[in-house]
């Protein structure tokens, strides 16, 4: 019998891939996937893909992952495709048919209809969702049979265009804000045309600044030479574009290092920081009196420039 080769120890990497996820794969799994494929000791995504969605999903490594909550708060932008005059019992495709109507909708009148999400709504999050009730997922009483009260929500939606229109089904691009349900707008957008709908497909396209067309597919990645994997990594500080940048000198960056607050030109809120010879320091908090007080900070080793 030969005896299986021990696998390697799992290595500090450290970056972002941006990963074009296929349909039937829950984020957790194509984390673990990546994982696989780059020997990574550490990893975690930046915000979840139903298994029925495909398209963007960054996976942050190593001291990455001290920063995922800059993508969980982004907005992001979709392709949604609805399924007009069909009602289902988790709001897409994978659910059960609860209810079916002739659809007489004009093109106007879906364009019409949409105009009524712009903005900012008030949306119920679904019964099949991770949101938790007394410690346990709402998908979880669904599956029991149970409807569990939801306090709708506010959400943003920045950008909803009709992209095409075919008898019984509609595509859109939609842009929203954290807590979007494109399931539940699926839904809405039916009942506000009187014949029901439900999500038939969706593609993330985008996340705050990061694009789906700079994205790697699983299939690309395992193909790769293992020595080549880690090339499509962007640095620890990819995630942060959008946050001002702030240089320190040696001296502040020892003490911002050390935990102490130091003084930064730069305006009040987050801010990313960046010393010479170091490189990505962190990311700081910076006050109206002009002082940054260090939040998250990389490792020295990480330090990326």
């Amino acid at each position: 019998m030969t005896e299986a080769r021990p696998r390697p120890p799992r290595s500090a990497i450290d970056g972002v891939l941006l990963l074009d996820k296929p349909a039937g794969l829950t984020s957790q799994t194509a984390v673990t996937r990546v994982k696989a494929l780059l020997n990574a000791a550490k990893a975690g995504h930046t915000g979840t893909l139903d298994p029925m969605a495909t398209g963007l999903l960054p996976i942050a490594l190593g001291e990455a992952t001290k920063f995922c909550g800059a993508l969980l708060d982004a907005t992001k932008s979709y392709v949604a495709t609805i399924r007009l005059g069909q009602t289902t019992t988790t709001g897409d495709l994978e659910g059960e048919v609860t209810r079916t109507a002739a659809v007489t909708a004009t093109q106007a009148e879906v364009e019409a209809a949409l105009e009524q999400f712009k903005g900012e709504i008030l949306q119920t999050p679904p019964m099949y969702s991770a949101l938790k009730r007394a410690g346990k997922p709402l998908y979880q009483y669904a599956r029991e049979g149970t409807e569990v009260e939801r306090a709708p929500r506010r959400v943003t939606i920045g950008h909803l265009t009709l992209e095409s229109f075919e008898p019984g089904e509609l595509r859109v691009a939609v842009s929203c804000s954290k807590g979007t349900y494109i399931r539940v707008l699926a839904e809405d957008i039916g009942t506000a045309l009187g014949c029901g709908a439900c999500l038939a497909g969706l593609t993330r396209t985008r996340v705050g600044h990061l694009n789906l067309a700079d994205a790697i597919t699983l299939d690309r990645l395992g193909a790769l030479p293992e020595s080549d994997r880690r090339t499509p990594l962007l640095p620890v500080d990819a995630m942060l574009a959008e946050l001002p940048r702030v240089e320190l000198d040696c001296e502040r960056a020892g003490r911002i290092m050390l935990g102490m607050a130091v003084e930064g030109a730069a305006p009040p809120g987050f801010v990313r920081i960046y010393a010479p010879a170091h490189g990505f320091l962190g990311v700081a908090l910076a006050d109206s009196a002009g002082h940054l007080q260090p939040r998250r900070l990389v490792a020295s080793k990480s330090r990326e420039s």
